[in-house]
């Protein structure tokens, strides 16, 4: 048994490890740390940790020794949730209790209160629940950012459905903005206020406050940063392995995947430019209309277009769930994104609100205030979409969640004909509207094909 005066160490003195260490520090407990480049350790002690109870550690056996009984030790590595999945049953058998974490909130978050998505051994979060619920962000009523998410890898995995929610809702930002500036013309301090006015009402949260802040941030030569900045955007992979766990577990998470391809097609700079010297878009000058109505449309295209996003995000939650024998606590993930994560809005009280009154609720769109507002707005988003059509705006992100929305209102689609078609070309059956379902059928379809059908497969 150690006997060291350590509460947790803390491998790996990235940008994001040495943060956490010094929120650690700052809330009493004593951190020793170690890093496999052992000349950071000496490099933090004596900056960034200097003053600090902090202890450095300059191999693995230094720090254990260091730690009090049981030994806690947070190590920062790259990881997607089947590693922890895997990682969880491995450590158990050689009786170590594994917990798999998401940390939300970038650099400021993590020194000042991340979002915290734990998962993993169950039976290790009494040992670290008090460490990290006080390092967390922490909402109005002093609710910590951290809860308990699930088995094996589902605190990952949330973390990564964040992650893809983020990316939808940048897209959706960019395209207002990209709306309202061929639509309008409007300056960077004119969206500096609008988004300012954005940020007091339905859309309050984090990125609209800092695109706030983006627009009104001036260069040396007093002109806005934003208009000189190239549009190629990058991306770390989060994005797409949202999308790539969307297609596999079959969940029509359509928002976060144009939202991929949208930044995959800004990469297309040349070629871009190159195209729109010989494509035409809409010939005539077209008109919004009013400026204060049409900036009013635009944000609840907006608003809608969330909704709709963060539904695709809970749908794939629950697939995931499902999918792997999690029990997730949907209304204490809302929770765990309402503070110190990128994502952090009001919207998410919404959420948990709708989760607390409906722990089993199926879609978020069927909640009562989400149903509502988009009732109240669908007209209005509508409206938007169709000047983004006539002025030739891309959309894909604002498009596509209103297709889905449209879809998935409609009580009949047109997939009687794609089952007929593939019936016809490969024998793959279909059920019928006048029989129990599970029940399937084959056609003849040309009065002269066999009557053996294909096998059925979900793919």
């Amino acid at each position: 048994m150690s006997n060291g005066s350590c509460d947790i160490g803390l491998i790996g003195l990235a940008v994001m490890g040495q943060n956490l260490v010094l929120n650690m520090n700052d809330h009493g407990y004593k951190v020793a740390v170690f890093n496999r480049t052992v000349s950071k350790v000496d490099e933090f002690i004596n900056n960034e940790a200097k003053g600090t109870e902090v202890v450095g550690a300059h191999s693995i056996e230094e720090m254990c020794g260091l730690l009090k009984s049981p030994r806690r030790v947070m190590i920062m590595v790259k990881a997607g949730f089947t590693d922890s999945n895997r990682r969880t049953k491995e450590l158990a058998e050689k009786g170590i209790l594994f917990i798999g974490t998401g940390v939300s909130g970038g650099e400021e978050g993590a020194r000042f209160g991340p979002s915290i998505m734990p998962g993993g051994n169950a039976a290790a979060w009494p040992h670290v629940k008090e460490i990290f619920q006080a390092i967390s962000a922490k909402v109005e009523d002093g609710t910590p950012c951290c809860d308990w998410v699930g088995e094996d890898g589902a605190g990952h995995y949330v973390k990564m459905v964040h992650n893809g929610i983020e990316y939808g809702d940048i897209q959706l930002i960019c395209e207002a903005y990209q709306l309202l500036k061929d639509g309008l013309g409007l300056t960077a301090d004119e969206f500096a206020e609008v988004f300012k006015e954005w940020n007091k009402g339905e859309l309050d949260s984090y990125l609209i406050e800092i695109s706030a802040t983006i627009f009104a941030k001036k260069d040396e030569d007093g002109t806005a940063i934003v208009d000189k900045i190239l549009d190629t955007a990058g991306q770390k992979g989060t994005g797409k392995w949202t999308a790539i766990s969307a297609l596999d577990l079959g969940m029509p998470v359509t928002l976060i995947g144009e939202s991929v391809f949208a930044r995959c097609l800004s990469a297309l700079k040349d070629v871009r430019v190159k195209a729109s010297k010989v494509l035409d878009g809409p010939a005539e000058k077209i008109s919004v209309g009013d400026r204060t109505e049409f900036i009013e449309l635009v944000r609840r295209a907006l608003y809608c277009s969330k909704i709709v996003s963060y539904a695709q995000g809970y749908m794939l939650l629950r697939a995931a769930e499902k999918e792997f024998g999690w029990k997730l606590n949907m209304g204490g993930i809302a929770l765990m994104w309402r503070g110190g994560c990128i994502i952090r809005s009001i919207f998410l009280s919404d959420i948990k609100t709708a989760f607390d009154k409906n722990p089993t609720l199926e879609n978020l769109l069927l909640d009562g205030f989400f149903s509502g507002a988009l009732n109240k707005y669908q007209g209005s988003w509508r409206k938007a979409l169709i000047k983004a059509i006539e002025l030739g705006v891309p959309t894909p992100a604002f498009s596509t969640a209103l297709a889905f929305y449209d879809g998935f209102r409609t009580a009949r689609l047109p997939a009687n004909l794609l089952q007929a078609q593939r019936d016809f070309f490969g024998a793959h059956t279909y059920e019928r509207t006048d029989k129990p379902r599970g029940e399937f059928f084959h056609t003849n379809w040309t009065g002269h094909g066999g009557r053996v059908s294909s096998s059925t497969y979900n793919a």
